[in-house]
């Protein structure tokens, strides 16, 4: 298993008119806690996508606990738990600063090929960064 933790503060503009931050932007959040993860691993979307590889969600799954506010800063844990192959599952777990936990979550991406854009195995080199990294922990 990696994992690592962004953090992220509620903005004003992210709240409904509850004073909660709108469900809908967890699916940001997570994308943030998702690119630092790999960013954390020596891996960069945007060289993926020139080496012309895209990763598209194939899946979207969240179990919300308790709301986040205005201005308080979530801590949003993202976890790989198993060598990718033609898909990569994340896990997440979202706290506030007091450790309560918000919500958890998964998505799945697909590899894609930018030219045919069909589902293709995940490169080797990234395959092979997580399966070591996985190892260690």
């Amino acid at each position: 298993m990696y994992q690592s933790i962004a953090k992220i503060r509620v903005r004003y503009a992210e709240t409904d008119q509850m004073g909660y931050c709108y469900y809908g932007n967890y699916a940001q959040y997570y994308e943030v806690a998702r690119v630092e993860t790999l960013r954390s691993l020596g891996i960069n979307y945007k060289d993926l996508e020139e080496l012309g590889f895209l990763l598209p969600v194939s899946d979207f799954n969240i179990k919300y606990v308790l709301p986040a506010y205005y201005d308080e800063e979530l801590d949003v844990k993202c976890i790989i738990k198993e060598t990718p192959d033609v898909k990569i599952k994340f896990f997440y777990e979202t706290k506030n600063s007091k450790g309560e936990l918000l919500n958890f979550g998964t998505t799945t991406l697909v590899f894609v090929n930018s030219k045919t854009k069909k589902p293709t195995s995940c490169p080797l080199f990234l395959s092979n960064k997580i399966k070591n990294n996985i190892n260690e922990k």
